[in-house]
């Protein structure tokens, strides 16, 4: 049979308007899940990757699920870090947690994510560099630095050492709350101690050769007591001794971070103190703002307890409250003990890292 060319026109247009069977679609291209920056400064210090990293995403996916966190660390280099974050603002993520490698190249990120109208939240470390971060999580780092000074001088005190003289350790120009530290520490100092030598020393290889000349220039009694805004300066200054044959026990020391090996040293009897900052508490009330912002919502009430100035202005800030951790404990340090050791920040088998080697200073420090 022959169709008319009316006819075949019908047919066509019938057959081009019917579904066609046997034959998918292809599928439309998904859009990327929600998600948010959580930029890490560095791998030196441990707890980075083995504490604030996974204490963040566990309460922030607990709070938003449905929320991607793309978490990037810098290993030590802000070149990287700046790199790192403009891939997640590339991604196109709803927020920034960054704790910066330098706080004053760190400026250009908070810049460059706002100037997209992604927020920030700055994280532990504030950031400079002439930016306004929306938010800030951190510890008192001023207050931190008083209790730390008033610690050292309540021990220098119960020694019988009356106007003591002290070597300090400043932390990284670029880290604006070891500068806040210190100068914290300053106040207090003042009129009640005197500061024989004062440095930049962010670093154990920074500060073992400036504590050697300290011994060396004015003699085991050149000083009393060493101060630093770092736990790793702390262990510099502390080998320096035990190389001059100088028992570390008898020059009380205070870091910063209660760091593993700082802990270590506590519980030998070769450092004093530290400051301990817990992190699963300010990871987790990052993770509270953070989700806050996503979902477009304001704080909640009471998170938001103080303000930072970075310079550029005041930053609306989560201050928390640190603590001074010595073996035993004193009116002014709590015990290893019943802080770092029951917070477990190196994993369910904290205890067995820190008494590594150290198994009878952990029996009779009642660590286990």
């Amino acid at each position: 049979m022959r169709l008319s060319a009316s006819s075949l026109s019908l047919v066509l247009w019938v057959a081009g308007s019917a579904p066609v069977t046997g034959c998918k679609q292809a599928p439309k291209a998904s859009s990327p899940a929600p998600a948010i920056a959580l930029l890490l400064p560095e791998s030196q210090a441990a707890r980075y990757e083995i504490a604030d990293r996974p204490f963040f995403e566990s309460k922030f996916h607990e709070l938003c699920p449905g929320v991607e966190v793309m978490a990037w660390n810098a290993n030590q280099v802000a070149a990287d870090q700046q790199q790192q974050a403009q891939a997640a603002i590339a991604r196109g993520v709803k927020l920034v947690v960054l704790d910066p490698v330098d706080g004053e190249l760190a400026g250009a990120i908070v810049n460059d994510a706002k100037a997209r109208a992604i927020p920030v939240v700055s994280y532990d470390r504030v950031v400079r560099g002439g930016a306004l971060p929306d938010y800030h999580v951190g510890y008192d780092h001023e207050r931190s630095g008083k209790l730390a000074a008033e610690a050292l001088l309540e021990k220098l005190a119960a020694l019988g050492v009356a106007g003591p003289k002290i070597a300090m350790f400043d932390g990284a120009v670029t880290d604006p709350g070891a500068l806040r530290f210190t100068s914290g520490a300053h106040a207090v100092f003042e009129g009640k101690a005197t500061v024989v030598k004062e440095a930049v020393a962010a670093r154990a290889e920074d500060a073992q050769p400036v504590m050697a000349q300290v011994i060396a220039a004015a003699g085991p009694g050149g000083f009393d007591a060493v101060f630093a805004a770092s736990d790793a300066a702390t262990g510099g200054a502390i080998a320096a001794m035990q190389a001059a044959g100088i028992d570390p026990a008898t020059r009380p020391t205070i870091g910063r971070d209660a760091d593993l090996a700082a802990i270590q040293r506590i519980v030998a009897g070769e450092q004093y103190a530290t400051i301990y900052g817990r992190i699963q508490p300010e990871a987790e009330k990052a993770a509270e703002l953070a989700c806050a912002l996503v979902k477009g919502q304001k704080p909640a009430a009471g998170l938001i307890t103080g303000a930072v100035n970075n310079g550029t202005g005041d930053i609306r800030s989560v201050l928390l409250i640190a603590a001074a951790v010595s073996r035993a404990g004193s009116p002014l340090t709590q015990p290893i003990a019943v802080t770092v050791v029951k917070d477990r920040p190196w994993g369910p088998d904290s205890a067995a890292r820190i008494c590594n080697g150290h198994e009878a200073a952990c029996t009779a420090a009642n660590i286990k």
